[in-house]
């Protein structure tokens, strides 16, 4: 497989979890899987991947209504949310990698993490569940606490994110921005 370039493009070094090291201007916007060197599967993440990559239109659009965002930078709540939820869970297997100051890029923020790009969907759908029974949690309703834990016990995660990929035809050598 070819290594894309971009153009000008940074020539930062990346520490990829596995601990190789990787040119900045080898990760472009359409990647979502990395290759590497270590024999691994690397997952890749931007910022300008939308949410909807890892989870339904609606349930995004339910998040934005929900969660509030303290940040002028990213006033909605987005991929970058949803990847800060994955580092803060995994901190020593994802790299995350300020790129604003390389407008070449064409991206702000990178991930990289050490799981391939399906088992970091699962993560994602499996974070946003805890976060989702939370704060159903705090909401003092037994009755709603009760349904949510009755439909997360019928609730599967690998056959969701299958069928979502195939719905959303997510194959690795597809690009999804």
């Amino acid at each position: 497989m070819s290594e894309p370039r971009v153009p000008g493009g940074g020539d930062d070094d990346v520490e990829l979890p596995c601990g190789e090291t990787r040119p900045l201007s080898v990760f472009d916007l359409g990647m979502r899987e990395y290759d590497c060197a270590c024999g691994a599967t690397h997952g890749v993440v931007t910022d300008v991947n939308p949410p909807e990559r890892f989870l339904p239109e609606f349930l995004v659009a339910t998040l934005r209504e929900a969660v509030e965002t303290t940040s002028e930078e990213m006033p909605e709540f987005g991929t970058p949310h949803l990847m800060g939820i994955v580092l803060e869970e995994f901190p020593e297997r994802v790299t995350a990698v300020d790129a604003s100051e390389n407008p070449d890029m064409g991206y702000s923020m990178l991930w990289v993490t050490e799981f391939d790009s399906r088992r970091l969907h699962e993560i994602i759908v499996e974070l946003v569940i805890e976060l989702m029974e939370h704060a159903i949690s705090h909401a003092d309703d037994t009755a709603a606490m009760t349904n949510f834990e009755e439909q997360m016990l019928e609730f599967d995660v690998d056959e969701f994110v299958e069928q979502y990929r195939a719905e959303r035809d997510l194959d690795a050598d597809d690009v999804y921005i």
